[in-house]
């Protein structure tokens, strides 16, 4: 769902600048650890980041990781650069983008990327649209190129059909599956964090599904 537009974020964006790109930076591709103060730290992406919850507070508790978040939307990802940078003690380990994730060959090289998260992405739930899934097989192939020879991909989803068909898919397409949850917050994963989403669904007593890839060997 599209926030409705407010023109005022078009202007304060700007001064965000600094973490996040306004235009997809394909001139990065292969370069994206120069973009951090600890280039030597590997590089986790969040495809979807929202408002930001999420990957401000994993970039808090995990100083050890780099994070790029990627977000289709300019009135969304605003408000994630605002979480970012008003993070105490300053975060100097995140970077974000105005981007579609259609787009991510041309802004990830090769095993440039160890972690990616997929955090409750849109569910797409007419049969018609299952390509636009972003568990879909064509987007899996690009994750499994810009991943590292033993990345892996961590999903969360409340849309158990969602879910399913995402577990149909990776298999389909040879990613190995483990810590497959339907109702993650029976046993929460240390050092995750939750996202404003999963955050209000989960306080209603809703469950959460959650699973871990592993990208396929290359032959």
């Amino acid at each position: 769902m599209r926030l409705r537009r407010k023109p005022w974020i078009e202007e304060s964006i700007k001064q965000y600048t600094s973490i996040l790109f306004l235009e997809e930076p394909k001139d990065l591709k292969g370069k994206w650890s120069t973009q951090f103060a600890h280039p030597e730290k590997p590089i986790h992406v969040e495809f979807g980041t929202g408002k930001g919850q999420f990957i401000s507070g994993m970039a808090d508790i995990h100083r050890d990781v780099n994070y790029i978040g990627m977000e289709v939307q300019e009135g969304v990802i605003y408000y994630a650069a605002k979480k970012v940078a008003e993070k105490e003690p300053p975060l100097d380990n995140v970077r974000l983008i105005l981007g579609d994730v259609s787009e991510i060959l041309d802004i990830f090289a090769p095993g440039e990327v160890e972690v990616i998260y997929l955090n409750f992405s849109d569910p797409w739930p007419k049969k018609r649209h299952a390509k636009r899934r972003l568990t879909y097989r064509d987007f899996l192939k690009r994750y499994a190129l810009i991943l590292k020879e033993d990345g892996e991909i961590r999903f969360k989803t409340d849309n158990k059909d969602l879910f399913d068909f995402s577990i149909e898919e990776f298999t389909e397409m040879g990613w190995k599956l483990s810590d497959v949850t339907y109702d993650l917050h029976q046993a929460p994963v240390p050092g995750d964090v939750e996202t404003e989403y999963e955050e209000k669904f989960s306080r209603k007593g809703n469950p959460v599904c959650r699973l871990v890839a592993r990208r396929p060997k290359s032959n």
